[in-house]
C-alpha cells in the first residue's frame, strides 16, 4: 500500500489524520480504483488502533470514495463512464453560481493570488503538478464566494473525479486548452463580470466532461 508511515499513536484527532491521509492518496492515484483498505494494515502504518481507520473509512465511504464489498471489505471506489457524466453535470450547475457569487467580493489580493496560480498551471511542464495546480486556480477564485455548503458539494464531486481529471490532463493534451480557459475566465473576475465569469466555468467544465469521455473511450 502506497502510504508513508505515522506514529499518531498519541495524537488527539487520529482518524482525522487516517481520513486526511487516505483521501489524498485516493483523490491523487497512489491508491488506485478497487484497491482494498486493510484495517490493519493502516493501523500499523499510523501505529494506532483500529478504531480511527474504521471512523476514516466511514467517512470517506460517505464521501464515494471507498465503498464496501462482500468477501472483499472497503476497497477505493471507481466511477462508470456514466456516473463520471453525472458528476461533471452536477459540477457544471454548482461552480458557475459559486464563480456569479464569489465575482463581486474578489478582493485585489486574492485576484494576484489567483493569476499567479493561473500563470503556474499555464506554465507547469510537470505533469504529477496538473492537477493540484489546477485545482489551486479554482478554489482560490471560489473561495471569496459566501456559498458554503455548495463549495463543500464542489470539493466532494471533484474528489470523485479528480483520478480522472489528472489523467486527462496528461494523455489528451488537455494542459492548453484548460490554460486558456483559465484566463479567460480569470481576465471577466478581474473585469468583475460575474454573468461571463459563471458562464466561462459552465463551458469550462462541460469541455472537461466531453474531453475526459473521449480519453475514457479510448483506454
Amino acid at each position: 500500500m502506497k502510504l508513508k508511515s505515522m506514529d499518531i499513536s498519541a495524537t488527539a484527532s487520529a482518524s482525522s489524520i487516517v481520513f486526511d491521509a487516505l483521501r489524498k492518496a485516493i483523490v491523487e492515484g497512489e491508491l488506485a480504483e478497487g484497491e482494498p483498505l486493510r484495517q490493519d494494515e493502516i493501523a500499523r502504518l499510523f501505529n494506532t488502533s483500529r478504531i480511527p481507520v474504521r471512523e476514516a473509512i466511514s467517512r470517506l465511504e460517505e464521501q464515494g470514495l471507498v465503498k464496501t464489498q462482500r468477501y472483499k471489505g472497503a476497497i477505493v471506489a471507481g466511477l462508470s463512464p456514466k456516473e463520471t457524466a453525472e458528476v461533471f453535470d452536477l459540477r457544471a450547475l454548482i461552480e458557475p453560481e459559486i464563480m456569479r457569487d464569489a465575482v463581486p467580493r474578489m478582493s485585489k489580493d486574492l485576484l494576484t493570488q489567483a493569476r499567479e496560480k493561473c500563470v503556474a498551471f499555464a506554465s507547469c511542464t510537470e505533469p504529477m503538478a496538473y492537477g493540484d495546480l489546477n485545482r489551486a486556480f479554482h478554489e482560490t477564485l471560489y473561495s471569496a464566494s459566501d456559498l458554503k455548503f455548495f463549495q463543500d458539494v464542489a470539493n466532494n464531486a471533484i474528489d470523485r473525479v479528480e483520478r480522472q481529471i489528472r489523467a486527462q490532463l496528461v494523455m489528451s493534451n488537455g494542459m492548453e486548452r484548460a490554460g486558456r480557459e483559465h484566463f479567460a475566465i480569470l481576465d471577466a473576475c478581474e473585469k468583475g463580470d460575474a454573468n461571463l465569469a459563471s458562464e466561462l466555468t459552465r463551458a469550462h467544465i462541460e469541455g472537461a466532461k466531453e474531453s475526459l469521455l473521449e480519453h475514457l473511450k479510448n483506454v
